[in-house]
């Protein structure tokens, strides 16, 4: 908000998706954007190419249960065009059969065009992929900072991603190049100081191994 009040700005970018809608600016900051009459681009539409990919079984049977067919990726397509404050999508596709769909998506799929039972749908599935994650973690940091700098959130997190995504290699190659050796579960001690202050009584010295690539 700070950044959108600072200057007259003509369009902003932001990541969102119908799974990162608290994150970064999320829809609070979309629709803040939007009423001072600033276009929003979004980028990762499709949460770099995770909700275009096959669903898991949990999540495929609320899209099977649709009335009308879409594939995931039309589905977090119309997600966004439905809103209004969504100026332009920044989709990556490197095949001819995803250019189509995007297109045909952003042609047919203006604001409003979903229905509730539609968004309801897609809340649906939002909660059935996070009901995937490994690690109950919320990221409230309480488990912070650990004596020994390891960065207890941002691997759960990375952890998540790599399971509720079946995304091993990407997720691990973030891991490995993104995370200081010091911050790596490697540097886990086992003192328990995290565990006895998590709420979510989240067995974290034994989850760190777990999320550690082999």
């Amino acid at each position: 908000i700070k950044l959108i009040d600072a200057y007259d700005w003509d369009f902003c970018q932001i990541q969102y998706n119908y799974m990162d809608q608290t994150n970064q600016a999320g829809t609070e900051g979309l629709r803040y954007a939007a009423s001072k009459g600033i276009a929003v681009i979004v980028m990762e539409p499709l949460l770099g190419g995770k909700l275009a990919k096959p669903a898991p079984a949990a999540v495929a049977k609320i899209w099977d249960s649709a009335p009308v067919h879409r594939t995931p990726a039309a589905w977090a397509l119309a997600w966004l065009w439905d809103q209004p404050e969504v100026a332009l999508l920044l989709s990556g596709m490197n095949a001819q059969d995803q250019l189509d769909e995007n297109m045909a998506v952003a042609e047919y799929a203006t604001p409003g065009f979903l229905s509730d039972d539609e968004r309801a749908l897609v809340e649906k599935a939002r909660i059935a992929f996070e009901e995937l994650a490994a690690v109950p973690c919320t990221g409230c940091e309480y488990c912070m900072p650990c004596p020994f700098g390891v960065d207890i959130p941002g691997i759960f997190r990375t952890y998540n991603q790599a399971v509720i995504y079946d995304d091993f290699k990407g997720s691990g190659a973030h891991y490995r190049n993104n995370f200081p050796e010091s911050e790596k579960a490697t540097s886990c001690t086992a003192c328990g100081s995290c565990e006895a202050v998590c709420p979510q009584k989240i067995q974290i010295i034994e989850k760190l191994k777990e999320a550690h690539p082999a």
